[in-house]
């Protein structure tokens, strides 16, 4: 594929920032809560930071990326995510793990704008959904890769996180050859109400509000889950959260599915699909098993619905394509803002079941909002 380094370096960004910056804390937040005496409300609002932070991450790599360049914002991610597993890894209290879990979250709402932004400018309209697709994927092989490192290293939280600043520093540096530099200083089109009133933007960031709130769950809570609610033992949570990353492996064909099956259909299987793994996950008590089965279905889905939104708002806003990824991604971190939190008082409060029920039905209640395959006018 022409840009292949391009893609191959905007995939490994997005396996840092997403998949070991950002979803590692959930992999490994049962060695965290016990080192740091952390509850399961006090996890799930320091899980809500770091969604909080994507938000101011994004909103500004969105805004103002595009005079920065695509090659220093996607550095900034780099730098961002580097320095937050680095103080995660030397945190002494909840409240400096707090700040760093923010900071890594930060870096991924630098990453996929000029991400965005870059394959907008070096692929045609037809190629551009294949090699977003694929580096959206990039969060499975992090979340894969955090998933056997901790198998390996015994799930040893400290050293896990300074493994991965290691690779922060190999990836940034790689940015700086593979990112094309762009034309910083150029001004972004303005952000005006016509634009965001395009039709469809509404329900697209209603169901990505909503997507985002049901998958903390999985996210913030599912190794906690599994080792305090369902009993599973220590040495497989990391092999479960290697069956969540290849799962999640699916994602790279988000692209050929959508243009096999259209954005709406692919977008509604895959939301069915989160609820299904809620669903398998709470009869794990009955057929452990199915607790591996219930990751990798929900790993499929939510890597396939954030590719599916992502497509969909570059499709919106096709003369914008920082904010057509921005704002529905914006629109999921603010869903994971609200959600983890909610999630784990539901967990402390009512159990994993209700907990899970909820989340099922939040997921389910995003399908309210159909997408078509159709490009407005601007």
């Amino acid at each position: 594929m022409k840009g292949g380094n391009l893609v191959a370096a905007a995939f490994a960004l997005t396996a840092l920032s997403y998949g070991l910056a950002r979803f590692a804390y959930g992999l490994l937040l049962p060695q965290i809560r016990a080192d740091l005496s952390l509850g399961a409300g006090a996890a799930g609002w320091i899980g809500g930071g770091a969604f909080g932070a994507y938000c101011i991450g994004i909103a500004f790599a969105s805004l103002a990326g595009a005079k920065l360049g695509e090659r220093a914002t996607a550095m900034l991610a780099g730098f961002a995510a580097t320095a937050g597993v680095g103080l995660v890894a030397l945190a002494p209290s909840a409240l400096v793990l707090a700040a760093a879990i923010a900071l890594a979250g930060l870096s991924t709402g630098f990453t996929s704008p000029p991400l965005a932004s870059a394959v907008a400018r070096e692929f045609s309209e037809h190629t551009r959904p294949k090699a977003n697709g694929m580096i959206n994927a990039g969060t499975a092989a992090g979340i894969v890769f955090s998933g056997a490192a901790a198998l390996a290293l015994a799930a040893a939280w400290r050293e896990l996180y300074a493994l991965f600043t290691l690779i922060g520093v190999a990836v940034t540096a790689w940015l700086w050859f593979a990112m094309p530099a762009g034309s910083p200083g150029r001004e972004i089109g303005c952000v005006s109400p016509r634009t965001l009133a395009r039709p469809g933007l509404a329900g697209l960031c209603a169901a990505a509000f909503l997507m985002g709130a049901s998958s903390t769950a999985i996210w913030t809570f599912g190794a906690d889950m599994l080792r305090g609610e369902f009993s599973f033992p220590e040495a497989r949570i990391p092999l479960a959260w290697i069956a969540l990353g290849l799962g999640g492996l699916a994602g790279a064909l988000t692209g050929i599915l959508v243009a096999r099956f259209g954005i709406g259909s692919v977008h509604r299987a895959a939301l069915l699909a989160m609820a299904l793994g809620y669903g398998l996950l709470m009869a794990a008590t009955a057929a452990p098993l199915l607790a591996f089965a219930a990751m990798a279905l929900f790993g499929a889905a939510y890597i396939v619905s954030s590719g599916v939104l992502l497509i969909r708002g570059t499709m919106l806003l096709q003369d914008q394509p920082q904010l057509g990824l921005g704002i529905p991604f914006l629109a999921i971190a603010v869903g994971q803002t609200a959600g983890a939190p909610l999630f784990g008082t539901m967990l402390e409060g009512a159990g994993a079941w209700a907990a899970l029920s909820m989340s099922a039905a939040i997921a389910c209640g995003a399908m309210v909002w159909r997408m078509s395959d159709d490009a407005p006018s601007s």
